[in-house]
This record gives structure tokens, sequence and C-alpha cells, in this order.
């Protein structure tokens, strides 16, 4: 039987365990997006995993969502990003970077304009905006069809910008309601080009951008993280499973690494997912729709689920020594909320590992 602790051979590389630290958000970098040193220590604390999936980042200044989130679309993140990358590797880890564009999940006072999205259809939620807290979300611009290319190949340069700092790869974000999710969405994309109404249509974006930055550093550097059914930020999806068909087989066309996917649709829906696509599948079951609640069992059920690596979130952020507690049967240390997203060192760099 399949366990946590296997080895898995991933594009190249031999991962020691099937544990994968998914992408967090922890809203620590200058306002400029530049990484920090805490930053490097964070991550390098965490190389045990086997894989490590870097918080999102954003690939244009047009695609940040949240303040004091880092970016890689100008020279100085690239360089602020390679002690990171050092890091872990001195470390014996690996990293790979996920490149998230915020879409309308954005808001005019962190960026300084209007955000862009699919259609003019505002989330209706409020969005956080640094200084002056939380705010109700705009209503986006429609990006052009001409624009919408332009958004594909700023995924492709900033893929490029990744492997430039670093990264082993990059992971596209095309879950939890942001740019990518909101093309796949039949609420948020309301468009009459080919980008939208059918399914053709609206999975157009998601397999254009996945095809550019595979053009760009090569498929075997490319993920993308996936959320079939989600509703985060008040996407909707109809006809799910056709839809993710279709997603996944274009997907497959192109060979890339891996999918990534919360544990968010319905069962049958996820097995049929998992027959269709022919590489590395990573489930993250956190807070999912089916499965036990224990870390290591949830882990162990999708493995013998048929997935080959399993992403924890929450449990990384006060226990950089997960790998170790869930193979010794260690409990987890819980994180405070106050802390996830604190601009401070407290709560992100100062937990305790076993052996200490």
């Amino acid at each position: 039987m399949t366990t946590l602790f296997d080895r898995y051979a991933l594009s190249g590389h031999t991962l020691p365990n099937r544990i994968v630290m998914a992408p967090m958000t922890r809203g620590r970098a200058t306002p400029d997006g530049l990484p920090t040193a805490s930053t490097a220590i964070y991550y390098a604390q965490r190389a045990t995993a086997g894989l490590i999936v870097s918080e999102g980042v954003q690939p244009s200044l047009q695609g940040q969502s949240n303040p004091y989130t880092p970016g890689l679309h100008d020279a100085a993140q690239v360089a602020a990003w390679r002690p990171v990358t050092d890091a872990v590797h001195a470390n014996g880890g690996r990293i790979v970077t996920q490149l998230m564009h915020g879409g309308r999940v954005g808001h005019q006072d962190v960026v300084g304009f209007q955000p862009v999205a699919p259609s003019a259809v505002a989330l209706g939620a409020d969005v956080f905006t640094g200084a002056k807290g939380k705010q109700p979300a705009p209503v986006p611009r429609a990006l052009s069809t001409a624009e919408v290319r332009g958004e594909v190949a700023v995924y492709a340069e900033a893929a490029r910008n990744a492997v430039a700092a670093g990264f082993d790869g990059i992971e596209l974000h095309g879950a939890n309601g942001y740019l990518i999710q909101q093309f796949l969405s039949s609420n948020a994309n309301l468009r009459t080009d080919g980008y939208g109404g059918s399914i053709t249509g609206r999975i157009r974006f998601a397999v254009e951008v996945a095809e550019a930055v595979a053009d760009a550093i090569g498929p075997d550097r490319v993920g993308i993280r996936l959320s079939p059914a989600g509703e985060i930020w008040n996407v909707q999806e109809s006809d799910v499973a056709e839809l993710y068909a279709a997603l996944y087989r274009e997907l497959a066309r192109l060979n890339i690494a891996y999918v990534h996917t919360l544990n968010s649709a319905p069962p049958e829906i996820t097995a049929d997912l998992r027959k269709i696509w022919p590489n590395a599948y990573i489930m993250n079951p956190s807070a999912g729709i089916v499965g036990p609640q224990a870390d290591r069992e949830r882990g162990e059920y999708w493995l013998a689920q048929g997935m080959d690596l399993i992403s924890y979130g929450r449990a990384f952020l006060n226990n950089p020594d997960l790998v170790e507690r869930l193979r010794l049967d260690v409990p987890l240390r819980e994180a405070d909320p106050a802390t996830y997203y604190e601009g401070g060192d407290r709560g992100y760099i100062d937990a305790a590992s076993l052996q200490h």
C-alpha cells in the first residue's frame, strides 16, 4: 500500500515523500512585492516536504489581489526570490511558485487601477485593501479579446522569471475564484467571443495559459491548481463534469507535469477526472466534502483512491516539521489565525521543530 512517506518521481526530481506544502498567502512581502530574508527562512524550514508550492505570486501588477504579496514581474523581484530558492535547495528541498492573477478579486486601492476580469461582474464581497481595511470589491473592467491574449503572455513571462529566480517550476492558480477560474465560470464569465459561452470557450483561457507557459519553460515544469465545483469568491460553474473533463483532456494533450485539486467536487466527478488525467495528481483534502478528518488518515485515504501526492496547507503553518510529525504520529500544533497574514516573524518563522 502506498504511504505518505514513499518516494515519487516528478519532473526529473525524486521526491523523498508524497507530502506537498500547499500555497498559502502570508502577506509578508514588501510594498513593492519583494520577498524578504524571513521568506527564505520560512520556506527553508519546510524543505523536508516532498514539494513546496509557494504562496500566490502575482504575474503582473494588474494581477495583484492582496496587499503585501510578492511578484515576479520585474528584475528586483526576480533577484529577491533567488535567496529563497537557494535556501530551499540548500536544505535539500524542491520549490515551485504559484502564479496567481486575482482578476476581479482585487481593488484599485491595492494597485492603483481598476481590476480586470472576463466580464464586468462584481464578485459581491469585501476584499482586504491594506490600510483602509476591507472594502466592497469594485465592478471590474471586462478585458477585450486582444487584452485576453495579452494576459496569456503575462503568465508566460512570469514563468520565465520564475525559472530565472531559481524555482523548479510553476503552478498556475486556476482555483478559488481567481482569474483562470473566472473564465471557467458561468456567472463571472458572460463573454460572447471565443473565450466564453460554450465549454470550449470557457476552458480556452486556461488552456492557452498552460500552453504558453509550457512553451516558455517546458511542460515538465508546469502544474495547475483547480477547484472543480468550488464556489470561493462567488464563482459558479455549470456543467462541472463536462467542463473539467474537457479541460483535463486539453491539459493532458499539453503533457504538463501535474494537476493539483481541492477536494471540492462530488466524489464521482473526482474519480472520473482521476481516470482522465495521465500524469501526477496532487489532492488537497483539507475541508473537503469526503474523506476522514485526521491529517495523516486523510492523506492516506486519498492515496488509496489513486492520487499520487497529498498537499497540506494550514498544517504547515505552525509545524515546519510536518513530515516528521506525521511520520511519528506526533500531535500537530495549531496556528494562531491572528498571525496568518500579519507582517512580522511571529507565527511565521518562530515555530521550533521536533529536534529542538
